[in-house]
């Protein structure tokens, strides 16, 4: 009896701490989810301990300086020095903390099967410090039943029951890296919990600094809505990508296409064409519900011929470039100089992480090309048995190059320059379509 009114008074001094909100929270993985997650819980007032085992992230955030081009630097400063955020590699500020929540990297193995070890590593460490009384939230992407499956055995190990003295849910994170018109705080939050309790706990909590939260019937839900998400996004990134090479060789503008067909009011969403996908969500995580279905018996054919599809896209590319090079200035590729104008996943943002850029830049080089890249983002770039530094895109540059190769169009590149001072341009973004020359060649 005298251990259930532990338990109950243990919630009830919880459930106090949430509504005052007056809480403490551990964030661990400090990337780019975790960082701006951790912010914003220490600008609205929370006790924040980050954790992370990178001590270069973590001697940056405890002298007020971020890594993370999407979190000012003033902004972390700021709350640093209210001591709302304190960064360490010790997991041992796990055991009086509130609440917990779990945003690690989900990579894929070398079999491309999911890479849970983080996810692992860090429920172990969670159960080992676990009181009454506590939240347990996990946001990394990952597969439907992992909240679940992998988690709550490890934690209910402890002797502790979900729903009664500790509550677990998931709630899939919504990072769009590189936005600027819509912050954190306006996302909606999904969360579903292990139990109801969970559900409804995990909800205050992100209220705190969300101002929409939406609650599902169990954390399964939101694992599927995040796959849902991305996979809506890949598999109709891949029909467009598809789409643009059979208009290439048709002679028909793809761009020009997707404008016309955008103006019908209903029943069409734009997607449009580039070298590939990139980033972790578009590329990877869509893999989680493929390799979850076969476990069970399924094929997800959508998913999978999308992924191929644009994973050929680098390969594309290529093709593209050694066409343009024999056609244009006669040359083979192992003649030719190419310059790689971008090398980041997406526009304006610092992060390589399966951009196809990279693949390109590998598969030229293979071939022969003596390959240059240009990006502000990204100073060098060294992978494989790669190794460039970024080089300035002056009018001397652009002349030295027989083509430039647009594959990320960062907003501070003067591109009028880059197409006076070129003398072939493969435009993968359309970032030039306002400008008239014979040199531009679309994808």
């Amino acid at each position: 009896m005298a251990a259930k009114r532990s338990s109950l008074n243990m919630v009830q001094v919880l459930e106090k701490k949430l509504n005052a909100r007056d809480v403490s929270v551990a964030i661990i993985g400090l990337g780019y989810v975790g960082l701006p997650l951790a912010v914003q819980f220490a600008e609205r007032g929370a006790k924040v301990f980050g954790i992370d085992l990178d001590m270069k992230k973590i001697n940056s955030l405890n002298k007020g300086v971020s890594y993370i081009q999407d979190v000012p630097t003033a902004k972390v400063q700021r709350v640093t020095q209210r001591g709302n955020l304190k960064a360490s590699n010790n997991y041992q500020a796990l055991k009086k903390v509130d609440a917990v929540i779990i945003c690690v990297p989900t990579p894929l193995n070398r079999a491309k099967d999911p890479d849970l070890s983080f996810i692992i590593k860090a429920a172990d460490e969670i159960a080992h410090f676990l009181r009454k009384g506590q939240i347990i939230i996990l946001e990394s992407t990952t597969y439907p039943g992992t909240t679940d499956e992998v988690i709550l055995p490890k934690l209910e190990a402890s002797g502790l029951k979900a729903g009664k003295d500790f509550f677990l849910c998931f709630s899939p994170e919504r990072i769009d890296p590189g936005r600027k018109d819509l912050p954190i705080s306006l996302i909606p939050k999904v969360v579903g919990g292990i139990t109801p309790k969970c559900t409804k706990l995990g909800s205050v909590l992100y209220g705190i600094v969300f101002d929409k939260v939406v609650q599902v019937s169990s954390a399964r839900t939101a694992e599927m809505a995040k796959l849902l998400e991305n996979t809506f996004r890949i598999v109709n990134i891949g029909m467009i990508n598809e789409l643009a090479t059979i208009a290439g060789a048709l002679g028909i503008d793809i761009w020009e296409v997707i404008d016309a067909a955008k103006t019908k009011p209903f029943g069409f969403m734009p997607f449009y064409p580039g070298p590939g996908v990139g980033g972790h969500c578009i590329g990877i995580d869509p893999i989680y519900l493929s390799w979850k279905a076969k476990t069970h018996g399924f094929n997800i054919k959508f998913i999978d011929l999308a992924r191929d599809v644009n994973a050929n896209m680098p390969h594309y590319v290529v093709q593209k470039i050694q066409e343009l090079l024999a056609r244009n200035e006669k040359k083979a590729i192992n003649q030719a100089r190419v310059l790689i104008l971008g090398v980041t996943y997406k526009r304006d943002v610092a992060d390589i992480r399966e951009s196809p850029a990279l693949e390109v830049i590998e598969e030229l080089s293979r071939l022969g090309g003596k390959v240059s890249y240009s990006d502000s983002f990204v100073p060098e770039i060294k992978f494989d048995k790669i190794a460039l530094k970024s080089v300035a895109l002056t009018p001397k540059m652009l002349k030295h190059h027989d083509l430039v190769a647009i594959l990320a169009d960062h907003s501070s590149v003067q591109y009028s320059s880059v197409v006076k001072h070129s003398r072939l341009i493969l435009d993968t973004r359309n970032v030039l379509k306002k400008i008239r020359s014979e040199k531009i060649v679309k994808l």
